[in-house]
């Protein structure tokens, strides 16, 4: 049987990292499993615990410097023995068989990277099944669909794929700044370059919502990477319209500074490679952009 690696990147998560864990091993599944923890810069020591863990020897830890959730995952995905990748954010709570689930799709070949349906810790009347996009472009969350179904966007929260095919496409954008966006960039990416995105329902992680991160994030970077997003994979308009909803009194700083960190070389590059276009990714899912 194929083996899994299971992708955590971390920062000051206190306590949740330990719990999602515990979750996490408790869980039934047929699927020989390792797991990847990435520190990146913690200051709560949320990540000191694994030491003593009773699992530790089945849990690799990282530490970066502050790289960011992108790269984070990236690092993690470098390291990974697995055939099938699932990145997870550290603050989830699991069922049992869920691997095995909602990796049956992947496996057979119908979808080429697949999220569970995302429900609320503490909040038991909520339930996301993949998202899209708004006019704005701000994310909405998908209604429940009779079985597996196409998704605009995978939810970072959790998401699985093939290692060889987040290897071919390049995984989570690396030029990224601290959060914001990696998840929309990665999916938009999969469809443009022939790639299928896939939501099953009938498996359910719970994920903690939070109103505040517990590390700072810039308004600044941010848009950074909004704007990245748009200079890789969008139309000349759509970039316009892009950059008219930013609403920063640097804006035009945040696009000269993209625009130098070679986004446009990079944007040739992909161009080249995608084999849909921005325009069939908004039509297909009815986004009006």
């Amino acid at each position: 049987m194929n083996k899994v690696s299971i992708i955590f990147p971390v920062k000051n998560e206190g306590v949740n990292v330990k719990t999602t864990l515990d979750s996490l091993f408790n869980k039934m599944t047929k699927y020989s499993f390792d797991v990847i923890v990435v520190n990146d810069a913690s200051t709560d020591q949320c990540c000191d615990f694994i030491e003593d863990y009773s699992k530790k020897d089945q849990i690799h830890l990282i530490e970066t410097n502050g790289i960011g959730p992108a790269n984070a995952r990236n690092a993690g995905a470098q390291i990974a023995t697995g055939d099938y990748l699932i990145f997870c954010d550290a603050h989830l709570e699991f069922e049992d068989s869920w691997i095995d689930r909602m990796l049956e799709p992947l496996v057979a070949g119908k979808t080429d990277a697949i999220s569970p349906a995302i429900g609320s810790i503490g909040n038991e009347s909520f339930i996301g099944y993949g998202q899209s996009l708004k006019p704005n472009l701000r994310i909405k969350w998908n209604p429940k669909p009779t079985g597996l179904c196409e998704t605009a966007i995978l939810p970072g929260a959790c998401l699985a794929i093939k290692k060889t095919t987040f290897e071919k496409v390049g995984g989570f954008e690396s030029g990224f700044l601290t959060w914001g966006h990696e998840d929309v960039e990665l999916s938009i990416k999969l469809w443009l370059f022939g790639y299928r995105c896939h939501i099953l329902p009938t498996v359910k992680i719970l994920h903690l919502f939070r109103k505040i991160h517990p590390y700072q994030v810039k308004y600044e970077d941010l848009y950074y990477n909004y704007l990245r997003m748009a200079y890789l994979h969008f139309n000349a308009k759509r970039i316009l319209s892009c950059k008219r909803l930013i609403l920063h009194t640097r804006a035009r700083e945040i696009e000269l500074r993209v625009l130098n960190d070679g986004v446009l070389k990079q944007r040739n590059e992909y161009f080249k490679r995608r084999v849909k276009s921005d325009d069939w990714y908004f039509n297909k899912f009815k986004i009006d952009f």
